[in-house]
């Protein structure tokens, strides 16, 4: 069965320049100099470590995530391509992601990431509005993402994501509108267009900003899906909008369930061995992780799902896409029975959550917009 299951990596880099008031991943506020050349070999420790495992199947994509990525130079980011291509093989046409911010973008690192491998660079734009980049403690301003994409094209990239946010503090929806036509004219291949939610253990959460109602905040998604289609951008996720031919392979083995290798500070990864499926997390600090990695005072989690997790866990992966799912692909990916999601389904197909054919599972428009109702009838 493992053969069977597609297998990408996740690079996470933890520093950035500040901290947004938003933000809830694994990031760090920059102090003084990146320790580059230790980061990039702890990485490679890590992934030695993981690979006592043989792994013989071929990596998809690679995402490097972060933080900050492109706060570290062409050079670095070679040496980690380089090593991960020593260890484990490529697949052809494989997809290559750096996530960059646009205050962090030069041209010279620009032309190095492409030279190194990266092939597919994902900008993290949120607003094309200065005072709403202001509010988000973003520390560029529009020109500067606009110069972003312009060094990302002219550095060869020819598939670019934008991430746009939504329902930001003071926002209206004539200027959330705006905001999706200006990123619109950047043209980039994919965006990501996602609602500002108040996460636990954030500024923003300690400190809630004035924001749209719940009524605006749905007035101005839709208005900007309805501009994003108009201009040929498909929806085939809760928040991703492609151009034909250019869905986020590395996302979308997430949601179809496959396995995924994680390495750097903080970093998750799911596994399947043995018809049980591992999950595993990183250190979080920085220096724990640079003083820990490649044994296994590195890993913070290191659990087999259960079982009666496993209808939930891939609900919750599954049921993002538009598309939604096969029933014989969780049976496939999990080897439990399509019996284990039947309770499930049949409660979310009364309640109008769910479209059902004999070979096909999907959200309806509504299961979609309750999308955290939907997967909450699948726990145990």
């Amino acid at each position: 069965m493992t053969d069977q299951i597609p297998l990408s990596l996740y690079i996470h880099f933890p520093w950035c320049v500040k901290k947004c008031p938003y933000c809830d991943f694994n990031s760090h506020a920059q102090r003084g100099d990146i320790p580059e050349q230790e980061y990039v070999a702890a990485l490679l420790r890590d992934l030695d470590y993981e690979l006592r495992e043989p792994e013989p199947r071929p990596l998809g994509s690679i995402f490097m995530g972060g933080g900050t990525p492109s706060l570290f130079s062409g050079q670095a980011i070679a040496r980690v391509l380089e090593g991960v291509k020593q260890r484990l093989a490529f697949a052809p046409g494989i997809e290559i992601t750096l996530e960059a911010n646009p205050g962090t973008a030069d041209a010279g690192n620009f032309a190095g990431y492409r030279k190194a491998g990266v092939n597919r660079l994902s900008i993290g734009v949120q607003s094309l509005n200065a005072a709403h980049l202001k509010a988000l403690g973003r520390i560029h301003g529009p020109d500067e993402a606009r110069r972003a994409v312009q060094l990302a094209r002219d550095a060869g990239f020819d598939n670019l994501n934008l991430d746009l946010m939504y329902a930001l503090p003071l926002q209206t929806d004539v200027q959330a509108e705006d905001d999706v036509r200006e990123l619109i004219a950047l043209s980039p291949e994919h965006i990501s267009y996602y609602h500002l939610t108040l996460e636990p253990n954030t500024e923003f959460h300690a400190h809630p900003p004035p924001l749209p109602n719940e009524d605006a905040a749905w007035t101005i998604q839709e208005r900007g899906q309805a501009l994003l289609a108009e201009h040929g951008y498909a929806q085939y996720e809760v928040s991703a909008y492609a151009k034909p031919g250019r869905r986020s392979r590395h996302n979308l083995n997430y949601w179809q369930f496959g396995d995924y290798l994680g390495i750097g500070a903080g970093a998750h990864g799911k596994r399947t061995r043995g018809g049980s499926i591992v999950r595993r997390a990183r250190q979080k600090h920085p220096k724990t992780y640079l003083e820990t990695a490649g044994s296994a005072a590195c890993l913070q989690e290191n659990k087999t799902v259960p079982v009666t997790d496993l209808p939930v866990e891939y609900a919750m992966n599954a049921l993002r896409l538009n598309e939604g799912f096969d029933p014989a692909d969780f049976v496939r990916l999990t080897g439990q029975p399509v019996s284990a999601l039947e309770p499930a389904l049949g409660k979310a197909l009364q309640r109008g959550l769910i479209e059902r054919t004999a070979r096909l599972v999907r959200p309806t428009t509504r299961g979609r917009t309750y999308l955290n109702e939907l997967t909450a009838l699948f726990l145990p």
